[in-house]
C-alpha cells in the first residue's frame, strides 16, 4: 500500500467536516481521498494513481465534481477556526504551468497567464499570526500583486493589523513609520507557501482549470489546519 498521510484521528475530524459538506460516506470515502491527497503529493497524472486507492477515473471524478461545486473549499473554510487576527500577513508567490495543464476549454477559466517564466499562476495568500492560512485567491501569474491585494484584503476578517511586502529602502515616502519588527514577522507567509509546495501538484500546476487547482490549494490548506 504507498505511503498515506491521514492517521485514524485526523481522518475522524476529516470525515465529519467531509459529511457535513454533503459528501456521502460510502465505503470507499476514505481510499478516495487518500488517492486525492497522493496525487496531490507526488504530482502524478490521475491514470497513474496506484490501483490500491480505486480505479484512478473514479477518483478524479470525485475530485473534480468536488471542486466544481466547491466542497473542497468549503472543507478548507470549516477548518479555519479561531485563527489568531492580531496580524493578518499577505503576499504571492508564482507557479510554473506544466504544459499538461494546457488545452482547457476555452469557456472553462483557467487562472494560467503569460509572466518572465512562462506559462504561469500566482498563488495570493493571507496567513494569521500563527502562521496558518485563512484566504488565498489564484490569478494569472502576470497579475502584481498590488492589483489583486485590494480584493484578497476585502475578503479577510478583520484584524489589527495587515502586514504586505514593504516599499523600496530607498523610496522618499511611506518608510519613516515602517514597523521593521513587526515586518520580519513576514517570513510566515512564506513559510506556508514552502509547506503547500511540498505538495508537487501546487509547487507546479497540472490541473487544466482554475477550480481545480483552487481545490488543490485548499485541500492543502486544509492538510495545515487539521492537526490544529
Amino acid at each position: 500500500m504507498p505511503r498515506q498521510m491521514l492517521t485514524d484521528e485526523l481522518w475522524e475530524k476529516l470525515k465529519i467536516i467531509m459529511l457535513k459538506m454533503g459528501i456521502y460516506d460510502k465505503p470507499c470515502l476514505r481510499k478516495t481521498v487518500e488517492g486525492i491527497f497522493y496525487r496531490l503529493r507526488v504530482g502524478c497524472p490521475w491514470r497513474d494513481l496506484p490501483t490500491a486507492f480505486g480505479n484512478w477515473n473514479a477518483v478524479y471524478k470525485r475530485f473534480n465534481d468536488w471542486s466544481r461545486k466547491e466542497k473542497l473549499m468549503g472543507i478548507f473554510n470549516a477548518l479555519v477556526v479561531d485563527p489568531d487576527l492580531e496580524w493578518e500577513f499577505i503576499d504571492g508567490s508564482i507557479v510554473k504551468a506544466h504544459q499538461h495543464s494546457s488545452g482547457a476549454a476555452c469557456e472553462q477559466e483557467t487562472a494560467i497567464g503569460k509572466s518572465v517564466a512562462g506559462n504561469t499562476s500566482k498563488i495570493h495568500m493571507a496567513v494569521d499570526a500563527c502562521g496558518l492560512p485563512i484566504h488565498f485567491s489564484v490569478t494569472g501569474g502576470e497579475v502584481h500583486d498590488c492589483k489583486e491585494a485590494p480584493k484578497l484584503v476585502a475578503e479577510l476578517p478583520k484584524g489589527d493589523y495587515i502586514v504586505a511586502d514593504t516599499k523600496k529602502k530607498n523610496s522618499t515616502r511611506g518608510n519613516d513609520e515602517m514597523d521593521w519588527c513587526l515586518y520580519k514577522y513576514r517570513h510566515l507567509v512564506e513559510n506556508v507557501f514552502a509547506r503547500l509546495k511540498h505538495f508537487r501538484a501546487i509547487a507546479t500546476r497540472y490541473d487544466k482549470l482554475k477550480r481545480n487547482f483552487e481545490g488543490s490549494i485548499a485541500l492543502a490548506c486544509a492538510f495545515l489546519w487539521l492537526p490544529m
